[in-house]
């Protein structure tokens, strides 16, 4: 049986009249959450199979240029189309799709590590040195993250490395808060106190109570980062400052997609941005459930 909805009042109407205001449920906004996780996660779990198994799969490389078959509109024979040296786009998304995902992998990655040893070490230490450390993430954030990024990667331009590093230093801060604010909850806790009356010291401590418990909040937080980390990756890219463009990923695939529009091509531009807000959405999608699930901090 359906939970039935509640109608509260609401602030006057301006001629006087009482607004009676619609509640949705809890069960049912949990419900819907649920349902848009597991969307997100079954929409996921195809766009990851299609970028391992068609470049895998697929009977031509997709550097493989034919200029004979250059600019081909989707067909049967070229499902997304083909590009102006002739490479089957369908093919070049997959593989690009791939190295952007592992990219934004390795960014949430190291920004988890990061973030947590930050928070963990600023809340446990408490006093002036929080105070010092959170000043410091303060001043971080006042910086632009794509403007930090750009000027981290313009002086390693076409470095893979670079560009993660970019991205990881620009996004390690939320997790530093997420998992600070946790330890704070943990820290006068009766099974924390009897550690320290028990001769443990603060790095013990740290690691052996703080950092377990805060994981599953640095874990949510590090899945909210993946949607920024794939589209900082495929801003420095489609400004020609990521990845050289013989590496196909979604911001050179993009990039490319410029001039093709031009020239009538808008196959180019079209599947790679549809599949670049697909990508992020279902992400977004599947750590807004575990937001929900796990009672994280946003």
């Amino acid at each position: 049986m359906s939970s039935p909805r509640i109608s509260s009042p609401a602030t006057s109407s301006p001629g006087g009249a009482p607004v009676l205001r619609e509640v949705v449920p809890p069960e049912r906004r949990r419900a819907g959450k649920r349902a848009g996780a597991f969307l997100g996660a079954a929409v996921l779990a195809g766009i990851v199979a299609y970028a391992v198994l068609v470049p895998m799969l697929a009977g031509t490389d997709q550097k493989l240029t034919d200029f004979g078959s250059a600019r081909l509109p989707p067909s049967s024979a070229h499902l997304f189309g083909t590009d102006h040296a002739g490479r089957d786009l369908f093919v070049r998304l997959a593989s690009g799709l791939r190295v952007s995902l592992l990219i934004a992998v390795l960014c949430a990655v190291l920004a988890m590590v990061l973030g947590m040893l930050v928070g963990a070490v600023s809340a446990a230490l408490g006093g002036r040195a929080d105070r010092i450390i959170m000043r410091c993430i303060d001043a971080v954030n006042a910086v632009p993250h794509l403007l930090l990024g750009v000027v981290i990667v313009a002086m390693f331009r076409g470095s893979v490395t670079a560009i993660i590093a970019s991205i990881a230093l620009t996004h390690w801060t939320q997790v530093a808060r997420i998992v600070r604010a946790e330890v704070l909850s943990l820290r006068g806790l009766e099974y924390v106190e009897a550690s320290y009356l028990l001769g443990g010291t603060r790095a013990q401590v740290l690691w052996r109570h703080f950092l377990p418990a805060a994981l599953g909040q640095g874990t949510v937080a590090t899945v909210m980062l993946l949607p920024h980390a794939i589209w900082h990756e495929s801003t420095l890219s489609f400004l020609g400052l990521g990845l050289s463009p013989d590496r196909a990923s979604l911001g050179t695939l993009l990039q490319e997609a410029q001039a093709e529009v031009m020239l009538g091509g808008w196959w180019a531009l079209a599947f790679p941005a549809l599949l670049l807000v697909c990508t992020t959405l279902a992400i977004a999608a599947c750590g807004a459930g575990l937001v929900s699930k796990t009672g994280g901090r946003s």
